[in-house]
């Protein structure tokens, strides 16, 4: 009887065992993915992104390349990735859903283009931190932004985005920093609450926004413009 407790014991900590590698495989190789992608994406001029090299499978392997912060130094699972100021040109690399725990992305002063992915919101679900500002993105502010509900920090200033500014962003109540200034936005300014309230350099150089702490919206037409 004993024996074969011992035996039951053995095997049930050899399934969990087996079972936490599996998982630890699994999270290591999305976030391989993640990078993977984010370096194909982007064209690369002032190569930054060289020194990232997928040939070693060690743990820990992706937490040395430039940008990258994982949760712990020896796993790779990716916390947070800085790519600012490196000249990179391209879209927003859909594949950094991958990195299934992502909490900071930030890809400001580059020469990124195109529309930020509508889907955005279930790209980086547990971003604290989204920073796109001084690129080059056009087309609207996705509403799925406001699925975000972790964000401290939104930053989409100095691009060509255009369109209204999303209401529904007013319901991320954790936002203490937001900035769409210097784009060619239209419309109503929503009403935040919490830490952050509204100032108006948050909307600067936006010539048809109005409300808030802007100059009054004239008429309905001015609101839904």
């Amino acid at each position: 009887m004993l024996r074969n407790r011992a035996v039951d014991c053995l095997v049930a900590g050899f399934v969990v065992m087996l079972l936490s590698c599996k998982s630890f495989t699994f999270a290591a190789e999305s976030d391989l993915s993640c990078l993977r992608s984010i370096k194909k994406s982007f064209q690369d001029p002032n190569k930054y992104l060289t020194s990232w090299d997928f040939s070693s499978r060690s743990e820990g392997a992706i937490c040395r390349f430039i940008g990258i912060i994982c949760w712990h130094p020896d796993e790779n699972s990716v916390l947070s990735i800085n790519l600012s100021n490196m000249g990179l040109k391209g879209q927003f690399p859909t594949g950094i859903k991958n990195c299934t725990s992502l909490t900071g992305l930030d890809l400001s002063f580059n020469q990124i283009s195109g529309e930020i992915p509508t889907n955005v919101g279930s790209i980086v679900p547990f971003a604290t931190t989204l920073d796109l500002s001084s690129n080059k993105f056009t087309g609207r502010i996705p509403k799925s932004i406001a699925n975000i509900s972790y964000l401290n920090v939104l930053k989409l200033d100095h691009n060509q985005l255009s369109g209204q500014i999303p209401p529904e962003l007013s319901l991320l109540g954790r936002l203490r920093e937001f900035s769409v200034a210097s784009n060619l936005l239209i419309g109503a300014v929503p009403k935040f609450g919490g830490k952050l309230g509204n100032k108006a350099d948050m909307y600067a150089n936006n010539t048809g926004l109005c409300g808030g702490p802007l100059k009054p919206c004239s008429s309905t037409s001015d609101k839904l413009r």
